[in-house]
């Protein structure tokens, strides 16, 4: 290694620098400089040990690999989305249920998936305050007693504005969710962390599958209070398994508890079978000095224009996910071929609502088609993120799904082609989901990155709570309408992307 002090040389190279002395020194400092520039850059993958004997949680996290820990805490995490996975999804589900028992018109069920968005969006920011202030495990374990308690509680509702009270509050029980993915990308290794963040959402496709046949078994026989009370089941069985839940390493370091950190990550050492890094555990990143959990943060100048268009990503996002989720059951029960569906965005509501329909087994045998294709795009999704980048993954599959939906406007009551058409656009949106996910944490600094994906989820919400009122109200008016606006909407959030910064915090290009 160099240590400092130039080499021996020959005489006439030492006259070439004898009349200006500090001339090959500058130039060694200056290399030098640029080579330690380029060295923080690095990670440390199997070298466990930096120069001065201290090492980062980074770089713990990336010597220790993935192994038994990780599959564990996917496990953990997976049961969160799954949860959240079935809640959103029973609310497409519950719709013409709701109708029939309480003869609810369509801008009630408009209001009632409203309010459950309502009450996650409110709660996103409080819930990433939470997490930022009191460790993200303590917030996940609130928000899981919350959530399984009024979840369960609504299944009682006696009538509309009780079970629009109680799935409000479950709404923002379920407003935490999200940061079950902070704490999990924190404690994968640089080089799976993409590949990990979007399998996770095979979790969300195995929750809104699980719903739909937890729908076609019990609706027809039980009805729809004990499906609102089975759905409560991935939350309760993560609430008796959180006790092996970690904390944040970074969560710690950042509170000033090195130590507990260090058991952490000790305890990955262990059950990974990999030796513990030496050295003393330093804080990696210098934000995680400053005050945490500050939303206004997040307009700073490096970070103000990422966090205007990833606000208008993530509002994009929501709108056309759970409006192809709402429209699914509108478009199935109008195949029926009992009502008909005006295509002047001027005229008056059908009467289509008026009659009660509720799903055959066929409608939820399509359904579940249709959400089984959250699958394969999680596969594409993994195919494309990471040899094209994350902003471009999110351009093209914003694109695409709008080319899905002009398709949808030409023949959608023929069963086979309204199915095949929805498989693939609920495929493609699902990527975009886990694509945005995957982005998020990264483009954030560690202090920020609760806020950030917290934040993030709250526009989300937002655009959530608007798409009832395209999917369920407009789209009974006018077909054509709905699907200029989904495709609009697409469209310009994929603009959004192309304006994305080209490298994250921490990881380089993407």
């Amino acid at each position: 290694m160099f240590q400092g002090k130039p080499t021996r040389r020959s005489s006439s190279s030492y006259s070439e620098h004898h009349e200006e002395p500090n001339t090959f020194l500058d130039t060694l400092q200056d290399e030098f400089a640029s080579f330690g520039s380029s060295c923080q850059n690095l990670e440390m993958n199997t070298v466990a040990v930096v120069p001065d004997d201290t090492f980062t949680v980074t770089q713990a996290v990336n010597a220790l690999g993935f192994g038994k820990f990780q599959a564990k805490l996917s496990l953990f995490t997976g049961l969160c989305w799954m949860t959240d996975s079935m809640e959103m999804t029973i609310l497409s589900i519950l719709a013409p249920a709701l109708h029939c028992e309480w003869n609810i018109s369509c801008y009630q069920q408009a209001l009632f998936t409203t309010m459950v968005f309502m009450g996650m969006m409110l709660s996103s920011t409080f819930w990433a305050y939470v997490s930022d202030k009191y460790g993200r495990k303590k917030a996940l374990l609130l928000c899981a007693y919350l959530l399984l308690y009024y979840g369960a509680l609504s299944s009682l509702s006696p009538n509309y504005m009780w079970i629009l009270i109680l799935r409000g509050i479950a709404g923002f029980a379920i407003g935490c969710i999200p940061q079950s993915v902070t704490l999990y990308s924190e404690f994968l290794p640089t080089m799976q962390r993409a590949k990990c963040v979007v399998l996770l959402d095979c979790f969300w496709a195995l929750g809104a599958c699980f719903e739909v046949v937890l729908a076609l078994l019990i609706m027809p026989t039980m009805g729809r209070q004990w499906l609102l009370f089975l759905s409560t089941a991935p939350i309760l069985a993560f609430t008796f398994i959180s006790s092996f839940l970690p904390e944040s390493a970074r969560y710690h370091v950042a509170s000033g508890e090195p130590e507990k950190a260090l058991e952490t990550l000790q305890r990955i050492a262990s059950e990974n079978n990999k030796p513990m890094p030496t050295g003393r555990l330093v804080v990696d990143d210098a934000a995680v000095q400053e005050k945490q959990g500050r939303a206004l943060d997040l307009l700073i100048p490096q970070l103000r224009r990422t966090s205007v268009l990833l606000w208008v990503i993530w509002t994009a996002c929501a709108f056309c996910y759970y409006g192809v989720v709402l429209m699914t059951t509108g478009l199935i029960i109008k195949s029926h071929g009992q009502c008909q569906i005006n295509d002047d965005p001027n005229a008056t509501i059908s009467n289509c609502m008026a009659d009660c329909t509720n799903l055959n087994t066929q409608d939820y045998m399509d359904l579940l088609w249709t959400t089984f294709a959250e699958f394969p795009g999680i596969f594409v999704t993994i195919f494309i993120i990471e040899r094209f980048g994350r902003k471009i993954t999110m351009a093209v599959q914003f694109t695409m799904f709008s080319i899905c939906l002009a398709i949808l406007y030409f023949c959608s009551e023929n069963r086979i082609y309204l199915t095949t058409t929805l498989f693939f656009a609920r495929g493609i949106i699902a990527g975009v989901f886990q694509a945005a996910y995957v982005y998020t944490p990264e483009v954030y600094p560690a202090g920020l990155r609760s806020v950030g994906v917290g934040t993030c989820s709250g526009m989300a919400r937002f655009g959530a709570m608007l798409t009832p009122y395209i999917a369920q109200v407009l789209f009974q008016s006018s077909l054509s309408s709905t699907v200029a606006v989904y495709s609009s909407v697409s469209l310009a959030a994929a603009i959004a992307c192309s304006f994305l910064p080209t490298k994250s915090h921490t990881d380089g290009d993407y």
